[in-house]
């Protein structure tokens, strides 16, 4: 079994870093957030004051972090994992964040000799806490097979998706899809309501049609639609919309660096955004269906 450092164990890091412990690996986790450390140390990790304790004698290194920013921070800065890290340590982000960052952060890890991969992670909180995650790694060979067994723990749909840097530009692709079938959802749900039709039998027929799509069938957008959902719980977050918010806005940024069309891509950020600023960024992603339907959660 490995001594892992983990760096940022809130909503989705606390429950990767508790599966890792009930594989049988030490995990050293570091949070800047007090309580997210205490919850940690609750899980079995042992609970560190800085990035080099949780390096220090790791074989890999993970982190799960909000933005480029906080990535590009944690790796790059004077007190960093490169400088307070053996390069023959496993470098592993899974964060979703801009290409821009992940280059940045991957050439400097390169430069001094560490095996760097990006794997950001799909299937959000329920996924982390199952051990259900998809892994979308982008690595060389050699840094995917090392990661593997971690990998093997953490999730059940686990892809190479080509060299560092593929696997965050396949998430940023996946999650501006997700953002606009999540108000396609709710714009087909909300018609179907002003049109009189009982909103139930519209989601059983739809479900086994053409219409159906992720958010709609897996998630639930109305409560009694899918059990468990955040609707039925006040849209008590897992995915956040300000979260959904910034997988737009990479999308967005992504788009214009490749000189790519994403026309509803730019819609649907434009949306969440809006949303966003009436105040009810905090809520899960979900609750967009209320703002759609002007509705607005209390």
């Amino acid at each position: 079994m490995s001594r892992i450092g983990f760096i940022g164990v809130g909503n989705m890091g606390l429950p990767m870093s508790a599966n890792l412990v009930k594989a049988g690996h030490t995990v050293h986790a570091y949070d800047v957030v007090p309580a997210n450390l205490k919850q940690a140390e609750e899980e079995g990790s042992v609970a560190v004051g800085s990035i080099a304790e949780a390096c220090d004698g790791a074989e890999a290194v993970i982190s799960i972090l909000p933005e480029g920013e906080h990535v590009r921070d944690v790796y790059l800065s004077e007190s960093g994992v490169i400088v307070s890290t053996d390069p023959a340590t496993l470098l592993i982000d899974m964060s979703t964040i801009d290409l821009a960052s992940a280059t940045q952060v991957q050439q400097a890890a390169k430069e001094r000799g560490f095996e760097m991969l990006d794997a950001p992670v799909s299937r959000g909180t329920k996924g982390a806490r199952e051990g259900t995650l998809v892994i979308i790694a982008g690595a060389t060979d050699e840094g995917f097979a090392r990661a593997k067994p971690y990998f093997d723990v953490l999730g059940t749909d686990i892809f190479h998706t080509g060299p560092p840097g593929a696997g965050c530009a396949t998430k940023i692709c996946n999650n501006m899809m997700m953002g606009i079938n999540f108000i396609c959802a709710s714009e087909g749900l909300m018609l179907a309501r002003h049109l009189g039709l009982d909103v139930d039998k519209f989601f059983e027929i739809v479900s086994k049609s053409s219409g159906a799509n992720w958010p709609l069938v897996g998630y639930g957008m109305l409560p009694g639609m899918v059990a468990g959902s955040p609707s039925e719980k006040n849209y008590e977050p897992g995915f956040t919309a300000t979260m959904m918010r910034k997988d737009l806005r990479l999308s967005q940024q992504a788009a214009q660096m490749s000189g790519a069309s994403t026309p509803l891509g730019a819609q649907a950020h434009s949306i969440f955004s809006l949303y966003c600023k009436s105040g009810y960024s905090d809520l899960d992603v979900s609750s967009i269906i209320r703002f759609i339907g002007g509705d607005l959660p209390e």
